[in-house]
């Protein structure tokens, strides 16, 4: 007989909650019995197994005040769960009003790794983590103002009570894209939105749009206060602009052009006044913009310090990259990206420079498709050596020789936090010793070899050498 794996091997508890939700007449009559600490693992078994009739009677019956999909396995395009999860909420509901305890005021339908199903056993008395902080639909913003209107007329407060506990968050992460399915679930959503009355405050916090074109509409539901990240695709800064005025609490923000957008004149000037009011902005990724000789610009608006700047395919000029070196922006970049630009078009010395200024605090720096050269190369490698915290390099479709591959692996072996290596296929493997030919897979091979053999040499076996990126 086969022995049974101990991780296949199901507990007792989940034993009985399987039992309980394969029969969901009898399941949705015992959550009225159920003691709290078995609603999670019910919860969890409830999205293993698709049971969407008894997730929704899961969440009408909810005994905490937050509910979040968290770290749970569950597919984006899972829509039949999701949408019985938000069928299950008891918008403006006598049920909110009872005193048997606290009831659900926030269902989280993101996922999040390591997010808690509740907030509840870390803070009992506390409000939930992931509430909404901006929006004046909040939570926390109707409670502070009923607060607020408490000390002026204490006889309302009964009446002020029930409002606040009527209010309850659904917060989503969206994405506008191809599919008959997405837009049946945002046209629910919008419908929800409409009969909750105003008590069902609706928070997205991620926003992707796939083509700006097709979507400029659709989004208009959405409350723009409560959106900290925005990434779209195929964007127009006109387009921009115009809809989003009042998006001003961004961390992220992550923009692909549409074909041949220049950066200048009026639409430009916009966009750099709208972007100067991001204070929050802390991801800063443009690609496809032509930036040549107005990345000054662009650098001098931002109001905060960013972790992560990238630029690829921004046609930057080798004063750009003087600009960027001096920038303030240096002292604290964590995640660097300027691949697809030729950064070295003048000298490498303003490129040494933003390395230096980067070294303690770079951690992630990807300079793919950059024209660096052999000679390049070996000019920026002991500042490259220099930055301590580095742990990501990438700098494929390089022309470099084996000899400067070599010489990198030899130098760069010294810094211990770098764990992960994207190189380019050096020259040698290339039938002509350029990119346009066939690859020589043999001396292919022998490189990786190479590469294998010095890092076990090296004692850096923890370091993971790869020729293309994932």
């Amino acid at each position: 007989m086969e022995q049974m794996n101990e991780d296949s091997i199901p507990t007792l508890l989940e034993s009985a909650t399987k039992s309980l939700i394969s029969d969901e007449r009898t399941g949705m009559r015992a959550l009225e019995l159920l003691p709290k600490h078995l609603f999670i693992p019910l919860f969890t078994t409830a999205i293993k197994c698709r049971q969407k009739n008894m997730l929704k009677e899961i969440v009408k019956s909810w005994p905490f005040q937050c509910l979040h999909i968290g770290s749970l396995n569950i597919d984006d395009s899972a829509y039949d769960l999701l949408e019985a999860l938000v069928d299950g909420l008891q918008v403006h509901s006598e049920q909110n009003l009872s005193s048997g305890g606290p009831k659900l005021r926030v269902l989280d339908l993101r996922s999040i790794r390591d997010c808690e199903i509740t907030c509840y056993y870390r803070a009992q008395n506390a409000s939930c983590f992931h509430s909404c902080v901006y929006s004046q639909n909040s939570i926390l913003t109707v409670e502070e103002s009923q607060n607020s209107d408490r000390c002026i007329e204490l006889s309302a407060s009964e009446t002020e009570n029930v409002s606040s506990r009527h209010t309850i968050e659904l917060i989503v992460n969206i994405s506008f894209r191809c599919g008959s399915r997405i837009r049946q679930f945002i046209q629910f959503l919008k419908k929800k939105i409409q009969q909750s009355s105003g008590h069902l405050h609706l928070c997205c916090r991620k926003l992707h749009i796939n083509s700006m074109c097709v979507h400029t509409r659709k989004v208009l539901f959405l409350q723009p206060a409560c959106i900290n990240s925005l990434d779209m695709n195929q964007v127009h800064l006109m387009d921009l602009t115009n809809l989003f005025p009042r998006l001003i609490h961004l961390h992220r923000l992550r923009l692909i052009a549409l074909p041949f957008q220049y950066c200048e004149g009026r639409n430009f000037q916009l966009f750099l006044a709208w972007l100067g009011k991001l204070d929050s902005l802390q991801d800063l990724c443009l690609s496809f913009f032509y930036l040549t000789g107005h990345l000054d610009r662009l650098l001098s608006v931002l109001q905060s310090q960013l972790d992560s700047l990238s630029l690829p395919s921004c046609n930057l000029s080798h004063r750009d990259v003087t600009v960027l070196s001096q920038s303030a922006q240096l002292n604290h970049i964590t995640q660097l990206n300027l691949s697809d630009n030729n950064l070295f078009q003048g000298s490498y010395h303003s490129f040494q420079i933003l390395l230096q200024r980067a070294s303690r605090t770079l951690q992630h720096l990807e300079i793919r498709n950059c024209q660096i050269t052999d000679s390049i190369f070996s000019a920026i490698l002991s500042n490259l050596s220099h930055c301590s915290e580095l742990r990501v390099f990438c700098f494929s479709f390089n022309p470099i020789s084996m000899r400067a591959l070599k010489a990198f692996l030899q130098k760069i072996t010294a810094c211990m936090k770098l764990q992960r290596v994207v190189y380019p296929i050096p020259l040698d493997c290339y039938e002509e010793e350029n990119f346009h030919t066939t690859i020589n897979n043999q001396k292919l091979n022998e490189v990786q070899a190479q590469v294998k053999l010095m890092l076990q040499v090296a004692k850096r076996e923890d370091m993971y050498w790869s020729i293309f990126t994932d």
